[in-house]
This record gives C-alpha cells, structure tokens and sequence, in this order.
C-alpha cells in the first residue's frame, strides 16, 4: 500500500500498532487515516476514538481496513465516526480510487464547517464572546454524510450526543407493537436532532433515519453542556426548541385523537409543508404519511385521491404540490 500510494504522489507516513499510531496522527496532522480493524494492543476502534477526543484530529476522514464485510462491523465503525471502509483483498485501483473519493467529498463538506458554525452562532445571539468560542467549538467537530435511509441512531441507544442537521432531511420514529412506524416529525437544515433525551440524560425515546442523502454535526454531550455552561443564551434557546417541541406532538396527539381522518391529513400536509423552501411542493410516501396521521396507508391513498379530484393537491411523480392551500387549513371534520 505504501508503495503504490508513493508511486501515485501521496506523501505516506506508517505506524507498526494503534498506540503508535495514534502518536504520529496527533504529531503529524495527516489528511486521511487508512487503519486496520484488527490490531494486537489496541484495534481499530480504539484508535478512531482516541482521536476524536481531540479537536485537532477529530475532523480527519477515517478509513478502516477490514477482513470481513459483516454489517455489525460497518454499523459500529460508522456509529463512532468512521467516513469509508475498505474490505481486503482490495486491488490498487479501488485503494485509489476509495482515497481519490474521500478527498473529493472533504474538499465538498468545507463548506459545511461554515454552515455549522453559522447555524450555532445564532443560539448565542446577543453574546459578544461567543462567536470566537463557537469557532474554537466547531473547528475539531466532524461533518458526517448520512445516506438514504441510514440510521443516526436506535432507539434505546445512549444519548451520545446532538445531532445538527446541514442538508437534507432526517425522520424520527417509534415501531408499535404491531409493528407499524408511528412517524414523530421530519427534520430540516438547521433543525437539531435528539435534544430533548440528551437534555434529560436518557436513551433515545426514538429512532432516526435519513429520508434523503444528508449532511449531519454531531455534537458531543460533553461539549453540549460545556456550551450551555458557558454560553446562557444557547441554554434559553434549547429550552425554547424543546417547548416547541412538546407543543408540536401534543398537537399531533390531539389531532389523531379527535379529528377524522381526512381533517388529520390535511393538517399532516400542512405541517409538512411549512419548514421547507418549497412549501407547495414536497416528497414524502404514503407509508410516511400514514405514520404521521395515525391512519392506514389505504386510507390516505383513498383521501388523497379525493384531495386531488376535489382541487386541493396534485400528485407530481412523487411528490405532492399543495394547491388550494386555504381551504386544506379550513378542512371541516
């Protein structure tokens, strides 16, 4: 590897285990870290997290080297940070091509570091010291790329962090007993994803999956706190996302609880709609929006069927664009 890496122009340094390893990334601040899952001493795993304890290497892209493609190994590496996998034997040209990529998609997520520290920078509105501690926060803090349909995280798994969302589109969910998904709400740019179980120190009360590619900051639950204690306003604004928050689902509670099945859909379309650029023209499925109203998926194929001949929406491929928005906000029970 290092011979063909030397050839094609990289600039290689080595480490013979983890803990040397770790000992030249701290000293050298390399570009990207190619690292084998299966070490003596200290593995794989120990070594990414050693290094993103530390500001100074926790943005580095992360590649395991591995011998098996089981999907728990891939699950817990991507879990604790790591940005790609490579699965031995590998050729040169895919060990090339996986570096050539990874450095592409580092030079497309700089911008997102700006995008961060933008979006934290408005929760200490009115503090004059915050913006230089925010830049000092944010500097180490890792952009994540979130496929479609990848999970952020189970429920029940340990609250490690907060999760702001840069691009694209995340969802949070419970599974019923019966196995239905009871959709909580979908998530926006700029929007933060499990505040109120890292706040109140518990697992998460749900589960969260990409609905689109998408681009994510976590925020460690050490430096969550470190903010709060240091910066009021952030404390306010928190407490303020998470009133609007209860309020929200006991309004989806209520909704569900009280309303017919076509009020309950309408109100789901428009509460969809608000937060996007777009807010007439949206993408979402029908399993989704049966999660979202408390309803069988049949029924809001039926009900939209009826929504469309009466003029209220229309179906564009895959999406849904809002047509007479006025009277969907007026739907009668």
């Amino acid at each position: 590897m290092t011979r063909v890496l030397g050839f094609n122009g990289y600039m290689v340094l080595q480490a013979e285990n983890g803990r040397k390893g770790v000992e030249l990334a701290q000293l050298k601040k390399p570009d990207l870290i190619l690292c084998a899952i299966m070490m003596p001493g200290m593995d794989g795993y120990e070594v990414l997290n050693l290094l993103h304890k530390q500001s100074e290497t926790a943005h580095i892209p992360f590649v395991f080297l591995t011998d098996t493609a089981e999907q728990t190994d891939f699950r817990k590496g991507t879990e604790i940070g790591a940005d790609d996998f490579l699965v031995k034997p590998f050729d040169d040209l895919e060990l090339l091509h996986a570096l050539e990529t990874r450095f592409y998609k580092k030079e497309i997520l700089e911008h997102y570091y700006i995008k961060s520290f933008l979006s934290l920078e408005k929760l200490t509105a009115g503090n004059k010291n915050g913006k230089a501690g925010l830049k000092t926060v944010i500097a180490g803090r890792k952009i994540k790329q979130v496929k479609k349909k990848q999970i952020l995280y189970y429920e029940g798994d340990e609250a490690s962090g907060l999760y702001l969302l840069l691009d694209g589109c995340i969802k949070t969910f419970k599974i019923a007993d019966n196995g239905h998904e009871l959709l909580l709400g979908l998530s926006t740019p700029d929007d933060y994803i499990g505040l109120y179980s890292l706040l109140s120190s518990e697992s998460y009360s749900e589960t969260a999956e990409a609905v689109t590619d998408s681009i994510v900051c976590l925020l460690p639950r050490e430096m969550v706190f470190d903010m709060i204690n240091h910066y009021p306003d952030i404390n306010r604004q928190f407490i303020h996302m998470m009133a609007s928050n209860i309020r929200e689902k006991d309004n989806q509670l209520l909704l569900m609880a009280y309303n017919s099945v076509r009020k309950r859909l309408s109100q789901v379309l428009l509460r969809l709609s608000t937060p996007l650029s777009n807010p007439l023209l949206f993408k979402i499925s029908r399993e989704e929006l049966a999660g979202m109203a408390g309803i069988a998926s049949e029924t809001v194929s039926r009900i939209l069927t009826d929504f469309k001949s009466e003029g209220l929406i229309e179906r564009v491929g895959t999406h849904i664009r809002i047509i007479d928005h006025a009277r969907l906000k007026k739907m009668k029970d």
